[in-house]
Parts: C-alpha cells; structure tokens; sequence
C-alpha cells in the first residue's frame, strides 16, 4: 500500500512555522533562511491546493485548512522523535527505572552492579516510589512494582509473589522469654505494625482469632523494609516476605517460626509499554532481572 504523503521536508517547515506562528523562528529553529521555509510552505500549499498561512502586519496566523493540519503533524513528529530517541538511545543509553521501595532496598540496590558490570554502555536512573507511574508521561523505561499484575497495555512479569509470614529476631525470643510453638503464642509477644490488615489475614488463616485490642498508641511504619529493621533490632514481631530476607535467615538475624506463608493474591512484577517491548536496553534490563527469577515461586 502507498501512502499519499506530502513533501517530507515542506511538511516538517510547516510543523515549526505552525507551532511558532513564524516564519523568522521556523527558520531559525531548522537552521534555514527565511527564503527556504517561504519556499517549502509555497510547495507544501500548491499540494494541498489552499492557503495555510494568512499575513496580518508582521505576523502569521493559520487558515482552517493550516488548523486541521498542524496538530496531528505535531503529534506525528512528536511520534518519530520519540521513536528514534528510544532507539538511539540504546547505545547512547540511559535506562530509568521505578521501584517500589521494598524491592529497591531489599533486593535490586545488591544487584544492579551485576548488570551494570555486563552492560557498561547503560547508565541506570533507579527512583524508588509507591506510586505507579504513568509511562504516557513520566521519562520511565521500565517499572519494578507490587499488585495483582492487571496493568492494560503494559508487558508485566512476575519475578515473585508476595505471600507473608510473621519474622522475629532471636534477641526478642530471649528476652520475652515465651515459647513460640503455637501461631496463638504469637499474641505473647509485642507485633510490629499490628492494625496493618495482613496480620488478620495471617492469623484468620492458621485458625487464631485475634482477641487482643490493639494498641491505639502503636507506632507505624507501613513499609516492609523498616518494619523488618524494626524486626531484626528486636522491637516486635513483623509480617514480612521471606523472600526478601533469605540471608537474614540464614546469618540467624531473623527467625521464621513457622512455615505457614499467606498466598496473598498480591506478587512483584517487572512492567513496562507494550511499545517498548524490543527497545534495546529495556530488553537487556528485562533478559537480565528474569535470570535470577526464571520461574515465578512462592516466597521461600
């Protein structure tokens, strides 16, 4: 199929003369005479077969058929530029990323070097928010965040699920001093964040019902990461991933006192544009975090 497409060149004159309602700034912006830009608007209205620019003293303004034409060339310019700023910028390239806190502490700060080390060209942009952020029009490439993985029009992998179990420091065991054989003894011992609903949700899970009123005066951390330094410091239990705190452990920082782990319906995915599907560097970024997740799996 053909396209029926104007002069390229008389098309893009156009475009800033348009957005600039000058000729002077048109031609100063493309780095051409006067005389040129006059020249490609003549060609491009002799195609079209109407006026597209209307003098008033030492000014321009648009016709209708100028106004019909100007948005969607801009648009489509913007389009272009977009498009081969992403390609070019695979090799010229700086790849930024959003995380959700929790996964940029806890897991991708102690990785990254990895893939800087194999890609060295890539200079990596790492901003950490809760807030999911809009790839229409944040300078985004790629995004590390929590849900239940429906995002319309966006690629998602699952890297790991989020499911829970409570986490105490063995510091805290000695100094309470209760055993820990049941989930019900878990009501013993102070529990960090305690009208967070995941605790409920735990507890309704393994049969225990939560009789205790809660401390109206308990501190809130409402994040994962200073809930578990509030764990391994000794200051209550916390419902954390145990994902997340592997080597913790493993090193006995932390203490896992029961396997039973929530399936909560809420997993880490990595996510970005359908459209940037084979941009380069994001598919380097994405070939290199599904390495260390090759099949998505409970939070062990």
């Amino acid at each position: 199929m053909v396209r029926s497409l104007p002069p390229l060149p008389a098309l893009r004159v156009f475009e800033a003369a348009a957005r600039h309602l000058s000729f002077t700034r048109a031609a100063d912006e493309l780095g051409m005479t006067q005389a040129a830009v006059s020249y490609q608007i003549k060609v491009l209205e002799e195609r079209i077969g109407a006026a597209l620019f209307v003098r008033t003293g030492r000014a321009v303004e648009l016709t209708v058929a100028a106004h019909m034409l100007a948005g969607e060339t801009t648009l489509a310019f913007d389009r272009i530029a977009a498009a081969y700023g992403e390609v070019r910028g695979a090799t010229a390239s700086v790849l930024s990323i959003s995380a959700i806190p929790t996964f940029a502490s806890l897991w991708l700060a102690r990785h990254l070097g990895e893939f800087q080390v194999a890609h060295p060209s890539i200079a990596v942009q790492l901003a950490c928010s809760r807030d999911v952020v809009d790839f229409a029009r944040d300078p985004v490439d790629a995004a590390l965040r929590a849900g239940d993985g429906n995002w319309p029009g966006l690629c998602t992998h699952l890297l790991i699920r989020g499911d829970f179990s409570p986490m105490l420091s063995p510091a805290l065991l000695e100094r309470i001093g209760r055993p820990l054989e049941e989930p019900a003894d878990l009501l013993n011992y102070p529990l960090v964040d305690s009208d967070y609903p995941w605790w409920d949700l735990w507890f309704e899970s393994v049969g225990v019902s939560r009789k205790k009123a809660i401390d109206p005066n308990g501190s809130k951390l409402s994040s994962q990461d200073l809930e578990a330094i509030a764990a391994v410091a000794g200051h209550g239990i916390a419902m954390l991933t145990p994902f997340f705190y592997r080597d913790q452990i493993a090193n006995g920082a932390l203490i896992q006192p029961f396997r039973h782990l929530y399936p909560i319906n809420r997993a880490y995915y990595l996510v970005y544009p359908e459209s940037r599907r084979n941009v380069p560097k994001v598919r380097l970024f994405r070939d290199w975090i599904l390495s260390h997740f090759p099949e998505p799996s409970a939070s062990k």
